[in-house]
């Protein structure tokens, strides 16, 4: 199934299309095509993690939004904050091209903007990584990108997960807090779990 959004370069015929939308109060504007998760609006579970997610008790540094897809959750939260680099990564080298394309529509500069599979290309570490995680790549990617998080966090950093009850949120929630020894759950809305650990200072 060479055709869905979890591919580096998804078989599809382009049908770009251009809408405004408002996230934590700015008024963003996305250019989308076939190949992406979510081409028409933003999805109800980005938007709820993007309600849901707080900059107050994040340490200063960098943000990082894995899966970014066309960049939604990283280049909101880069608007926001301009004085915090975002990075966002994702395998689609379509939803990247489309990322940087919305970046730059809404004169967003403090971001980059790259291709890593989960963590292989990041190098950096964060105050905060959010992840709306592609869940038909399967429970080994989500999972992997769930415990790969601890690594690129700096101490008191923050991973913050949006996941549905039906896809995976119980055992996700497991699994983080396996990995970080805590885990809360910050929202629950039409099913949608937010989900919050964080890396604990030593």
């Amino acid at each position: 199934m060479a055709n869905y959004y979890y591919s580096k370069n998804p078989d599809v015929v382009h049908d770009q299309q251009e809408w405004n939308f408002t996230l934590r109060g700015q008024a963003m504007t996305f250019v989308t095509d076939n190949g992406v998760f979510s081409k028409r609006t933003v999805d109800f579970g980005t938007r709820t993690l993007l309600d849901t997610f707080s900059f107050a008790d994040l340490p200063a540094g960098p943000l990082l939004d894995v899966g970014a897809g066309y960049g939604p959750i990283g280049l909101t939260l880069a608007k926001e904050q301009p004085q915090r680099q975002v990075d966002l990564v994702d395998v689609n080298e379509l939803a990247l091209s489309l990322a940087r394309e919305n970046a730059t529509r809404n004169q967003i500069t403090n971001v980059k903007i790259f291709s890593s599979d989960q963590y292989a290309a990041v190098t950096g570490q964060y105050a905060a990584i959010l992840t709306n995680p592609p869940i038909r790549a399967g429970k080994s990617v989500v999972h992997g990108i769930l415990s790969g998080a601890y690594a690129h966090l700096i101490p008191n950093g923050v991973l913050t997960v949006v996941i549905q009850k039906k896809q995976g949120a119980p055992s996700a929630q497991q699994k983080m807090e396996e990995v970080f020894g805590n885990v809360e759950v910050l929202a629950k809305n039409k099913g949608y779990f937010i989900l919050q650990s964080r890396r604990l200072a030593n």
